[in-house]
């Protein structure tokens, strides 16, 4: 066998490999919305009820997260009826509208699935 045929037919069996591991731990809707609410949480944490010790309102942090961690059934919730999934069989694109009242913004959220893990590539507020 020539040096170009060995590279060309490692080079395939690595191709197909890539595939069939992205295949396999391409993650599902479940996943995803696991992922969302978590994230969601965090940011919540972090920019709202973190942001009452700063403004002097400090005694309402800790009601704040408790709230935040009564409510993760209902976020995940408003997660679940606002993504759509897109499968591609190697990876998933989730795309996500988020809006909790009318009178608060919205926002639009785009994450790429691939490996068992997902990568927010487009957070932008409507």
């Amino acid at each position: 066998m020539n040096p170009l045929k060995i590279s060309a037919t490692v080079s395939f069996a690595a191709l197909v490999s890539l595939g069939t591991a992205m295949a396999m731990t391409n993650s599902g809707q479940e996943d995803y919305e696991q992922f969302a609410t978590e994230e969601l949480s965090a940011y919540l944490n972090e920019n709202v009820c973190d942001q009452t010790k700063s403004s002097g309102f400090d005694f309402l942090q800790q009601p704040c997260k408790e709230i935040l961690q009564s409510i993760q059934p209902q976020l995940q919730t408003i997660i679940s009826q606002g993504t759509q999934r897109q499968n591609y069989l190697l990876f998933s694109i989730y795309k996500t509208e988020l809006s909790i009242a009318s009178f608060l913004p919205s926002y639009e959220f785009e994450t790429l699935g691939a490996f068992q893990s997902f990568y927010i590539y487009k957070a932008e507020r409507k």
